[in-house]
């Protein structure tokens, strides 16, 4: 089992939770990205740097991605990719994606994404993660772990 993190759009304060609960429980780490990020130094923590190019990262953390294996991301289709690999989706607000709640998240991504575009809707994307964010997501890992560490 092993963690793979979209990272091109993980906040900082996410990837440092993540950093702490692999070095504490010695789960491997992913970080998949197209362009250059720093890591702390550990056997535990990997970089694969993908070429740029739409839906190349996800692309590749799918390929990487077995089953009960864990994936951190945003982005709502490549979470469903994952569940439907057997595998887990928690974004970094803490909310984990699953069977019962995706059509209903890609439904109104769609209807958002079709919003902006047609220019009825104006405004960038979420809201900067804040402490009740983080904390909410550091209680999603922990809950995480701690049930992959029974099975």
């Amino acid at each position: 089992m092993k963690i793979l993190v979209d990272a091109d759009a993980c906040p900082n304060v996410i990837k440092e939770i993540l950093y702490r609960a692999s070095k504490r429980t010695s789960i491997s780490l992913v970080f998949v990205a197209n362009k250059p990020l720093q890591i702390p130094r550990s056997p535990l923590i990997k970089f694969v740097l993908v070429g740029s190019g739409f839906d190349v990262a996800d692309s590749t953390i799918v390929e990487m991605t077995e089953t009960n294996d864990l994936v951190i991301t945003a982005d709502i289709p490549l979470a469903a990719q994952i569940i439907e690999k057997k595998a887990y989706a928690l974004n970094p607000r803490g909310i984990f994606y699953d069977s019962d709640n995706m059509s209903q998240k890609l439904a109104m991504r769609n209807l958002m994404e079709e919003l902006r575009s047609s220019g009825t809707l104006m405004g960038g994307g979420p809201a900067p993660i804040d402490k009740r964010d983080q904390q909410q997501f550091a209680n999603a890992l922990d809950s995480y772990l701690a049930k992959a560490r029974r099975r």
